[in-house]
């Protein structure tokens, strides 16, 4: 099973970081996606479905002061640790397994981990990978409930409707009142506070209202002291009951049932359909370097190179014109999920890095003639 993470709370000046980390399993839920294209009520809908369905799911929080102290980038870092650490207490606890991460952006926050070679990470993953949706999705309504209980603990920051954003009300609102313990001292913006009485004083009228405990789940134990922050980065996590990640699909032909039996002869044929447009495509002057690359979120039926050209190829089989030819097929999500696939293949294929790349699409007809489409 796939545990997906992905963070928020990077950009806006006041709030903590909080990383989400789900494990749906065999959850299906509909509508899961980037949950910045999600709407709030949305949003919310699916966090519960999410809270409820899902095998595990975790949040790891990081406050404004211990940002401030060791930087963004070791605080997402710590995020994304703590995060893990409360989702192996779930696996142990409840008999649960993942066997690949994807964390959503351009670097591993469990990179020097027992659990860095298992991380795959993706750009935008958020919006392609459900469980990584679904990270996305409970890590934002947690944040924006917790900010907004702040708007009434700090009013006159508009909290609840800028979520610590350093939109024009929330400026104007630190020119006027100054700033809280919310506020990351460290952002340029912010710098010219540190040590001003305006701030001593809101902090010390004001600590108490960080919570031990709230109905989000923040903060987790606040440490302020850089030096107990970095031994947390010392803490090893190690992985919990890893299995194959291979998913092998066999049909026994002495036994097989009439649905396996169907199974088996769509196989063939599109089996065939794809060995149509291998040929097509070698003719062409392709050189073909890989069939039915797979992973568990995706595959693509033919890679292929011709004048330095990486070309990745959807093939399409139709018996009849029912529902449109094989190119018919090729939708704007489908042509989405190409490029995504392809992305892929070149992160896990780094020695094809530099080279053009196009997507292609290649219908079938029933009597093994082809068409082909440039998407």
């Amino acid at each position: 099973m796939i545990l997906g993470i992905d963070e928020v709370g990077r950009g806006p000046w006041a709030g903590p970081l909080v990383v989400g980390a789900v494990i749906l399993g065999s959850a299906e839920i509909e509508g899961l996606d980037d949950s910045k294209k999600l709407t709030k009520k949305r949003r919310e809908t699916l966090d519960e479905v999410i809270r409820e369905q899902a095998a595990a799911w975790a949040l790891g929080w990081v406050s404004a002061s211990e940002l401030d102290d060791v930087g963004m980038s070791q605080a997402l870092r710590l995020a994304t640790r703590r995060a893990v650490k409360q989702i192996q207490s779930q696996c142990k606890a409840n008999n649960v397994a993942f066997d690949e991460i994807i964390i959503d952006g351009t670097v591993n926050f469990l990179a020097d981990t027992a659990l860095e070679r298992y991380v795959t990470v993706i750009a935008k993953a958020d919006g392609l990978i459900p469980g990584v949706s679904a990270a996305s999705i409970i890590a934002k309504v947690a944040r924006d409930q917790f900010m907004a209980e702040q708007d009434v603990v700090y009013p006159g920051y508009g909290f609840a409707s800028n979520a610590g954003y350093g939109v024009a009300k929330h400026r104007v609102a630190i020119e006027r009142l100054g700033v809280t313990p919310l506020h990351r001292l460290s952002f340029a913006p912010l710098q010219k506070y540190v040590g001003s009485m305006k701030s001593q004083n809101l902090h010390q009228k004001k600590s108490s209202a960080l919570p031990n405990e709230s109905p989000v789940g923040y903060p987790q134990k606040i440490i302020r002291d850089p030096r107990k922050v970095a031994q947390i980065f010392s803490e090893d996590i190690t992985p919990v009951d890893f299995v194959g990640t291979e998913d092998v699909t066999q049909v026994d032909a002495l036994n097989a049932t009439p649905e396996a039996e169907k199974l088996a002869t769509t196989r063939q044929i599109g089996d065939k359909g794809e060995q149509t447009a291998a040929d097509w495509l070698a003719a062409d002057g392709h050189e073909i370097i890989a069939r039915n690359w797979r992973t568990r979120y995706c595959e693509i039926d033919i890679v292929s190179i011709k004048d330095d050209v990486l070309y990745f190829t959807e093939v399409k089989y139709r018996k009849n014109s029912r529902y449109g030819d094989g190119l018919a097929a090729i939708t704007n999500k489908k042509q989405r999920q190409m490029r995504f696939a392809a992305e892929l293949f070149m992160i896990k294929h780094p020695q094809h890095e530099g080279r053009d790349m196009r997507m292609l699409a290649i219908a079938v007809d029933r009597d093994y003639n082809t068409e082909c489409l440039v998407v």
